[in-house]
This record gives structure tokens, sequence and C-alpha cells, in this order.
């Protein structure tokens, strides 16, 4: 064999491992996904701290490469890095570390003080159930149709959590959209809102919430770990992690703890989370019909847990005296993304009445939220199993 031969042989060997080759449309089209994500997270300052991971990780997964090469670099190939961090998503490890990180973040005050604000959180479950119903109806199996319904709760880290359990073939969908839906919160929930509210509801003003004691938040935590986990057991990862981050922060002797779980613990797993959940939607899993009805499914849940938490404001406040009424702007922060609904019942307030600060109202509902859904999807992994 000739040294030009012997070259082109390894010039060409060489170009059938590089990305050009093995590129395909689709690769290219979440490719662009991803730029999108990017660009939605920096320039639109759409929740960076999950975009930004999420649409690096939606690049990184679609990088083409030699599939029968052995490389062990893909997210799916046994021993590769990107496959030892999937499986914190694929085990389910990283949403309870995440909600431990939102426990030793949250102040329950607001729904210690005035528990009537917990039925809100619970109302806008609605949309989980709706979801799962119209999942069934589009013909998915009922285990993946309640990982596609805890969409409706907007929180990501649950949707991955029940979605592991019963759906691992639709996880990356069902991620991506649940953390897509949350980033776009500032632009879905507002409209709907409005829509649903007059002028007069908008300006309400809610009396201050009471002083509550350090007692109090201590034992909320351990009674509402009794409560859930005796009622759901199957939410316990969740739940447990969750009241067990609240505790440490409300302990007034675990400051440090609390602290590291709801800073760079916490900080830690999004990244990890984030990256693992973009690489798991490669374009062969991801670009599917099944894809398609999840957004859609994603978007109706999404619609109807918000307006059911605005209108139970209004269907509560039929039985409220004039003081003691709700404005229904809270009722949107009924859905768990924290604190980014809760921000925008504060902010559609002020665009109608300036000195009419509602977000820690808003906050009530909000963490009851996190809680609500969290119980949904025991519930629903409790029913399926």
């Amino acid at each position: 064999m000739g040294f030009f031969e012997f070259l082109g042989q390894n010039i060409t060997e060489f170009f059938s491992y590089t990305g050009f080759a093995n590129a395909t449309a689709q690769n290219l089209i979440m490719i662009l996904v991803g730029i999108l994500f990017i660009w939605l997270a920096i320039k639109k300052d759409f929740e960076p701290l999950l975009l930004v991971p999420i649409g690096l990780g939606i690049i990184l997964g679609n990088i083409p490469f030699k599939a029968d090469a052995g490389l062990e670099i893909g997210l799916y190939e046994d021993n590769s890095v990107l496959n030892i961090f999937y499986q914190g998503v694929k085990q389910g490890w990283y949403p309870p570390l995440i909600f431990l990180g939102i426990g030793a973040m949250t102040d329950f005050s607001t729904l210690i003080s005035n528990p009537k604000l917990i039925l809100i959180g619970a109302a806008a479950q609605f949309g989980i159930f709706s979801a799962y119903m119209f999942a069934l109806l589009l013909g998915f199996e009922p285990n993946q149709a309640a990982g596609i319904a805890i969409i409706g709760g907007a929180d990501g880290p649950t949707a991955i959590f029940l979605s592991s359990k019963t759906a691992p073939n639709l996880m990356g969908a069902i991620a991506v959209c649940a953390y897509s839906y949350m980033a776009l919160v500032p632009l879905i929930q507002p409209p709907l809102m409005r829509i649903l509210t007059t002028k007069k509801e908008r300006v309400i003003r809610m009396k201050a919430p009471r002083q509550v004691s350090q007692t109090e938040r201590i034992l909320f935590p351990i009674i509402g770990l009794l409560l859930t986990t005796f009622l759901v057991p199957s939410g316990l990862p969740l739940l447990g992690m969750l009241f067990f981050g609240n505790l440490l922060k409300e302990s007034g002797k675990t400051t440090r703890l609390a602290k590291t779980a709801g800073a760079a613990l916490n900080d830690i797993v999004v990244i990890l989370l984030g990256l693992t959940v973009g690489c798991s939607t490669q374009a062969s899993e991801f670009l599917t019909m099944n894809t398609i009805y999840i957004f859609m499914i994603g978007a109706g849940a999404f619609v109807v847990a918000s307006a059911s938490g605005v209108l139970f404001v209004k269907f509560m406040n039929l039985f409220l005296k004039k003081e003691n009424k709700f404005n229904p702007l809270i009722g949107n922060a009924g859905v768990s993304a924290v604190p980014m609904s809760a921000r925008i019942s504060n902010n559609v307030g002020l665009e109608y009445d300036r000195h009419n600060f509602l977000l820690m109202h808003a906050m009530g509902p909000n963490v009851a939220g996190v809680i609500g859904s969290a119980v949904a999807a025991g519930a629903l992994l409790g029913f399926l199993s």
C-alpha cells in the first residue's frame, strides 16, 4: 500500500467519525432549539438558571457522532461521563435534592398565618388531573399520562421524579416541556389573569399577614410532613426532603446546613439536572409526534392550572367578608413555579395600584402549590403502583 493510499484511508476513516459525516437534519433542528433556549435565557431573561444549562445540554446531546464506534461518550452509552450524570435523573436522585433546597429557602409564614391559602394551591392542581384525562384520550398509557399530567403543576423536579418512575421513555420531552412553561410564566399568566378578573377585583387590598412565632414555624414542617406523607406515602422522597430543608432553616440551630442546602448544593444539582435533561433530548428520541402531543397537553394543563387558581379565589370571595376578601390576582400563584408566579401576581397588581404589594400574599398559595404538586405526584404514583 502506497503512502498516499494509506493517508487517504486514514483521512476517510477520520472523517467518518466526525460530526460532519454523521449529522442529520434532526440533529441540526435540535441544535437550533438549544440555541433558542440560550437566547431566550440571555436576551429575554427567561429563567436563565434553568434555560442556559438545558439549552447547552440540548446542543451537547445532539452533537452527532458514529453510534457504533464504542466511544462511550453519549448520554445513553454505559460508562460515559454523561450517562453517569444522567443516573441522577433516571434514578430520581436530583429532584429530592432540589426539594431540599426549596425547603431551605422557603418561608411558609404567610401560609401558616392564613391556612385558607392552602385551598388556592390545591385548586391549581386541577390542571394536573385534567391533563391526565386528556392524555388518556390521546391514547397514552395510564403510566405515561401520569408523567405528562404533572406538567400542569409547572414543577420541573416533580415532573422529572414522576416521569422517571412512570414514563422513562418520555422523560426528556416531559422535563423540557415542564421547564419551558415554567420559563414562559411571564408571557402566559398575565393575559389570562386580566381576562378572568375585573378592574375592581385587581385593586383589592388584603390584610397584612399576622406575625408567626418561631414555634409555629418549627412545628409546621413536622406536622406538614406527617399529614402529607400519611396521606400519600409514595410522595415521601419529595415531601420528606422539602420539609427537612424547611426544618433546617427554621430550627435556628442548623443555619450552616440550611445555607448549604439552599445555595451551593442546590446550585450544583441544578447545573447537573439542567445539563443532563437537555442532553436527554436526542433527536431520534425527541422529534416525534408524542413530543408534540406532550407540549400541547402541557400548554393546556398550565392554562387550566393558572385559571383554576384565579377562579377559585373569586369563588372563595363569595363567602368572605369584605375586609377578608382575597385579591384574585394571587390565584395564579397556586402553580408551583416558585417564586416566579408570585412575582407575576405582584407585578400585575402594581399595574393597577402601585401601592398594592401582593408578593407576600401570593407566596402563600405559591408554596402551597409546591406541596400540592408533590402530593398529586405521590397520589398518581401510588395509584399506578
